[in-house]
């Protein structure tokens, strides 16, 4: 019966939190790939710690520990490896769209400029933009109410386009 309710459990917080999960371990190692299968690592090894202990209070916060810890571990085993090795093996060179790269640059710009931004902006639009944390979410953890983080959000994005803007002029 324990099986049961925790693969409810754990379908659920899939269903859940799988895409913010994503979007976090991408921008933290930018390769979609590998973003996948940190997430589905994070899943399994959150199974198993639910047949072991069978509970998890925080599911959200734990998933993203644990996500946090297999990117910390992917970044530590990391090793370079040869374009010639490479190439032996069959790898070729794709031609590359120049609006994804702009996209990319206009992203990693963006993130540099929101810590520009005043704290009480700067905590929000990263807590919604790259945590994916709802208004909900975001009020309960800092004990606001969800009108003014809506508010601080609005106001933070106006603030972060004008830095923006005067970067690229």
């Amino acid at each position: 019966m324990a099986n049961v309710s925790n693969n409810r459990v754990l379908t659920k917080a899939h269903r859940d939190f799988s895409r913010g999960l994503i979007r976090f371990a991408n921008l933290k190692v930018n390769n979609a790939a590998l973003s996948d299968d940190l997430v589905q690592d994070t899943f399994m090894k959150t199974w198993k710690y639910l047949q072991s202990t069978g509970k998890i209070d925080l599911m959200r916060a734990f998933l993203y520990h644990v996500l946090n810890r297999l990117i910390i571990d992917e970044y530590r085993k990391k090793k370079s490896i040869s374009l010639d090795l490479l190439a032996e093996n069959g790898f070729e060179l794709e031609a590359v769209n120049s609006e994804d790269i702009f996209n990319v640059i206009d992203g990693k710009a963006l993130l540099l400029l929101i810590k520009k931004l005043p704290e009480k902006y700067r905590s929000v639009i990263t807590m919604r933009y790259t945590k994916d944390l709802s208004l909900a979410e975001m009020s309960a953890i800092t004990h606001q109410p969800q009108n003014t983080m809506s508010v601080r959000v609005h106001r933070g994005l106006i603030k972060l386009r004008a830095l923006y803007a005067l970067s690229l002029a």
